[in-house]
């Protein structure tokens, strides 16, 4: 009986799991719970939201515990199935890329054709110009341009980590993840300094949405990966990784640099080459 269940390959079949049913279930009461709250439909909303909010954060953990432990303890990821994750990270982080097409799309479809004539409403709005007249955009030399050496510094940072990984080094492996999480949360801050003292808003015209769209999308990616790395730094205390397996701390770093390259891009597109002329010599 035993012979029958044993492996003769090196392929990983997953045990049944309830995470992909609880987390159905988790997103579910989640969206349920904010689109009433923001339709005051009923009083108990909030409560709704705040059950999916926990439900995910459970999911996301218990999920994350089940996959360390395939690779930590059951020795589950064999090469072939390490070539499988990679291509599945590729896959993902392609598509994160052209969800940030769609907000680029957005941006330049109105700001390189601001004076389009069958565009009523816009033309309106903007007067044939971009950035429209009336707003005041930031000063890309001041705190973008700060947020953009961050992320800069971060990604040699986690760079730092990896090569230490790959030396055995694990205390450079652990002070590379200190200090990328401490630039990642430092960005975080910044950025919510700087839409605090925003001279837009997000509703009513085209310039605020897509602004906030591109950039608020990019902070929470930040703030996803910051989490990321958290979760790797807790696991190199707890002594996983090694360095010729350590799958999650490739991906985290795969996932950081992705980051900093959309940045790289909001930073040209939207706040240099979006400012105006107004900055443009500064």
């Amino acid at each position: 009986m035993a012979e029958a269940h044993s492996r003769h390959h090196d392929y990983h079949l997953v045990d049944p799991s309830p995470w992909p049913v609880v987390g159905a279930g988790s997103v579910f009461l989640l969206a349920v719970g904010l689109i009433t709250w923001m339709h005051h439909m009923f009083a108990a909303a909030p409560l709704i939201f705040g059950a999916g909010v926990i439900g995910i954060a459970y999911t996301m953990i218990g999920w994350w515990r089940d996959v360390t432990k395939e690779a930590e303890q059951q020795g589950h990821h064999t090469k072939v199935v390490q070539i499988s994750h990679r291509y599945g990270m590729i896959l993902f982080i392609a598509s994160e890329v052209m969800f940030f097409v769609a907000w680029f799309w957005a941006y330049f479809n109105t700001a390189l054709f601001p004076g389009e004539a069958h565009e009523v409403g816009r033309l309106a709005f903007t007067h044939g110009v971009w950035p429209p007249q009336g707003i005041e955009t930031f000063n890309p030399w001041h705190l973008p341009l700060l947020n953009t050496l961050i992320l800069l510094t971060s990604g040699t940072t986690v760079t730092w980590a990896h090569h230490a990984l790959l030396e055995n080094d694990r205390q450079g492996l652990k002070w590379g993840l200190i200090c990328t999480i401490a630039l990642g949360l430092a960005f975080t801050a910044v950025q919510a300094y700087e839409y605090m003292h925003a001279g837009f808003t997000y509703s009513g015209h085209i310039y605020g949405a897509t602004f906030f769209m591109a950039t608020g999308f990019h902070g929470v990616h930040v703030i996803i990966g910051t989490s990321f790395l958290i979760v790797c730094l807790v696991r190199a205390y707890l002594g996983h990784f090694t360095p010729t397996q350590h799958l999650g701390f490739e991906f985290c770093a795969w996932y950081w640099h992705f980051v900093d390259v959309v940045w790289l891009f909001l930073f040209a597109c939207i706040y240099v080459w979006g400012a105006g002329a107004h900055y443009g010599g500064h």
